[in-house]
């Protein structure tokens, strides 16, 4: 296989498309090399900066990856390529998290087409959404997004919505009044958002708070300051969905980041919102508490239709790429 197979242009925006996945803080720890002969893209985590008391096991860093990695899948199946992904190829290289080349053309499936379009309007929106369940077909199709990356996304009663939304509340609790996690997290807001390195969250994105107090929505700055974070109504019946996993292994956090990635990238195809609640998932004993019977809770996401809310800055292409 030679380098000619995607032109530069084509690389550039494969990597591009990679980028804007979903991170926590918009950390965006993700680095990329090409090899030139192969035409593989060898995907690791950033070294720094870390989020050394948020995401200790690096389990966060992980899906993060594995949402870039299944961005660059999409990407490559939009230019006719049939990607070809390997998650932790090297035992001996343990910071090789994954690597994707393309290999034969194909026709690109419609619902690809769909994919890699909203994977450029696909953000968080912290605003408040219309609220109530979703249509029975969509949560099929959802679904059915999350178990092609051998995850599965669980759709909770009311009861178990409210229980999850407590753990959610306690693990923000937490959060504010840990002083190292509370610095951590007000490290990340940016007063610009564009200056370098272009990561963090600008303060335009950090959306208000729940008036009600019943929608625990993280509060960044770990202040509640309302003159920085006002609070509005938010929905009375936030609809949620859990990702889960069987297992709990490295290889586990990647595939979620891609099952993760492809349900957003399905909702947002769908004319809906998503926000992602992981405040409780960041502490043992309430992920455990949040996990459902022989599975693991990997990540809270809410779902609804409502204001698209601004976008978070991507690092430059040339930023994250080496040779």
């Amino acid at each position: 296989m030679h380098s000619t197979i995607l032109d530069a242009t084509a690389l550039e925006t494969c990597v591009a498309a990679a980028v804007v996945a979903p991170s926590l803080y918009n950390s965006q720890p993700w680095r990329f090399r090409l090899d030139p002969e192969t035409v593989t893209f060898h995907i690791r985590a950033a070294p720094a900066p870390a989020l050394r008391f948020t995401d200790p096991d690096g389990r966060a860093v992980h899906v993060s990856v594995g949402a870039c990695v299944l961005n660059l899948r999409v990407a490559m199946a939009h230019f006719g390529w049939t990607p070809e992904t390997r998650l932790l190829p090297s035992p001996a290289d343990p910071a090789l998290l994954a690597t994707v080349r393309p290999t034969e053309t194909g026709a690109v499936h419609p619902s690809q087409a769909e994919l890699y379009e909203a994977l450029w309007r696909r953000h968080s929106s912290r605003l408040p959404f219309s609220g109530g369940p979703l249509p029975p077909v969509l949560c099929a199709e959802l679904a059915t997004a999350a178990a092609l990356e051998g995850a599965h996304l669980r759709f909770p009663d009311a009861a178990e919505t409210a229980r999850l939304l407590a753990l959610t509340a306690e693990g923000e609790r937490r959060n504010r009044a840990d002083p190292d996690r509370a610095a951590e997290s007000r490290r990340w807001v940016r007063e610009d958002p564009y200056a370098y390195p272009r990561t963090g969250l600008p303060l335009a994105t950090l959306g208000p708070q729940d008036a009600r107090e019943h929608l625990p929505l993280r509060d960044f700055t770990a202040e509640r300051h309302t003159e920085r974070l006002p609070a509005r109504p938010f929905e009375r019946a936030p609809f949620i969905a859990l990702l889960t996993t069987a297992h709990d292994r490295r290889t586990d956090w990647l595939r979620v980041g891609q099952a993760l990635e492809r349900v957003l990238l399905t909702a947002t195809a769908r004319g809906l919102r998503t926000s992602l609640l992981h405040q409780s998932l960041e502490w043992p004993d309430l992920r455990h508490e949040a996990s459902p019977h022989l599975g693991h809770a990997q990540m809270l996401i809410r779902l609804g239709h409502g204001p698209q809310g601004p976008a978070t800055p991507r690092r430059a292409v040339e930023e994250v790429i080496g040779a």
